[in-house]
């Protein structure tokens, strides 16, 4: 099984040459599933959404799509009022539903949810949230998902902060989240947000699941270059490798590789 992993590309500030460049390879690897981490748009405006849109339709399907922190309106004359109305419109419009999205194949289940909120109680909206409405609904999901499938949770924001990191997510509800899938039996939680590739294991339970994120397509680079991770799942283990953008084309910058349970 073939995934590959995408976020923040930030349509409206993403870099032009790498996301052309993406796109061919991406057909090149012909992956069984896209997902799509988040943050597809810089501002949430309806310009860059019909840019993301047109873009995924031309990448091979099938595809997982998770809304991020910037895909709610929030910049330019009426749109603070469109966010708190219909902050995922523009989204579910195109994508369909931003929170539960689900797919199964060959050995994989993959089910989501969105940490992204339009407004919280408190200064910064960009962080992230977790409800126990959606820990429950996922945690039942991976319960009963086959047993020797590899159980693959998708999500914006890092349910838990990513050591060294250029950046953080203060996800909240995000380790109860993240201590409750991995009781559920998740291998695997994709994110994105930090623009910066990473895998690191959740110090919970075996200590065996990881949390996987992907680097940027956009200008707004933190550390790494342009890039997206090709994830391979084979019988017993999973091969993660960061592609990276330089010189015109995506090389591997960095792998990583960890044994199943």
């Amino acid at each position: 099984m073939k995934l590959i992993q995408i976020s923040d590309i930030h349509f409206g500030g993403e870099n032009h040459e790498a996301v052309e460049a993406a796109g061919c390879r991406i057909e090149e690897e012909a992956p069984d599933l896209i997902v799509i981490a988040g943050d597809l748009t810089l501002d949430g405006k309806t310009a860059e959404f019909d840019a993301a849109a047109a873009w995924l339709s031309r990448l091979p399907s099938p595809m997982i799509v998770v809304p991020g922190n910037h895909d709610t309106p929030f910049v330019g004359p009426g749109e603070l009022w469109t966010r708190f109305t219909r902050p995922w419109g523009r989204f579910r419009d195109r994508f369909g539903p931003e929170d539960g999205a689900r797919w199964r194949g060959r050995g994989v289940t993959i089910t989501s949810l969105n940490t992204a909120r339009a407004a919280q109680l408190r200064w910064n909206w960009s962080k992230g949230a977790v409800s126990r409405r959606q820990i429950r609904r996922v945690s039942q999901q991976l319960e009963t998902a086959p047993p020797d499938d590899l159980k693959v949770v998708v999500c914006h924001h890092p349910l838990m902060e990513v050591l060294g990191g250029p950046m953080t997510a203060r996800v909240r509800g995000g380790v109860d989240a993240a201590n409750q899938f991995v009781q559920a039996g998740a291998d695997v939680v994709l994110s994105g947000h930090i623009h910066l590739p990473f895998v690191t294991a959740i110090p919970f339970g075996d200590g065996k699941t990881q949390i996987v994120g992907s680097g940027t397509l956009s200008l707004r680079e933190r550390g790494a270059a342009p890039g997206f991770n090709l994830i391979e799942v084979e019988p017993g283990c999973v091969r993660v490798k960061a592609l990276a953008f330089e010189r015109g084309r995506f090389d591997v910058w960095r792998t990583w590789a960890f044994d199943r349970r």
